[in-house]
């Protein structure tokens, strides 16, 4: 499969500088990045939330858990996790489990967890399980103009 298209066009239209590294078949964010061989601080993954109001995308490292209480008093909403069925409906050109961080190219309010910031590149899915986008983190955050930052995670045990 190739990237998303969703993702594709954000990439395009923000003139990003990125590589795409391909790895083998994985299922999972730490497995993708022992498969990639890429620092599990430094891939990032995307979780989707809702509520009444709408969904919201959630994004972190690998090696961080999401604080939901956290990010529901940090944005004043009582959001749960989508169901399976719900991320395909949303992420429609990306396989289940791997989807991009660009949750403003598909409409939602993004929230970028603190932790993120201060790697110095970052990893993520590319819209299947054997592709990743690489860039700095300066160009990641210019990609992601829009979304909100904020802490909203704790370490994994």
């Amino acid at each position: 499969m190739a990237l998303a298209t969703t993702l594709a066009t954000c990439l395009s239209s923000k003139n990003s500088h990125f590589d795409i590294i391909r790895h083998p078949y994985a299922l999972g964010s730490m497995a993708t990045a022992q498969a990639a061989h890429v620092p599990g601080d430094r891939l990032v993954k995307t979780v989707l939330l809702e509520d009444e109001a709408g969904y919201v995308a959630a994004v972190m490292p690998s090696t961080r858990l999401l604080d939901l209480s956290e990010l529901c008093e940090r944005t004043g909403r009582r959001l749960t996790m989508a169901s399976e069925d719900e991320v395909r409906e949303v992420f429609k050109d990306c396989v289940l489990g791997a989807i991009p961080p660009v949750g403003m190219a598909y409409g939602m309010r993004t929230y970028i967890d603190d932790s993120l910031l201060g790697q110095p590149e970052v990893y993520f899915e590319a819209g299947d399980h054997e592709e990743l986008i690489h860039m700095t983190t300066e160009a990641f955050l210019d990609l992601m103009a829009g979304a909100e930052r904020g802490q909203f995670t704790r370490r994994m045990m």
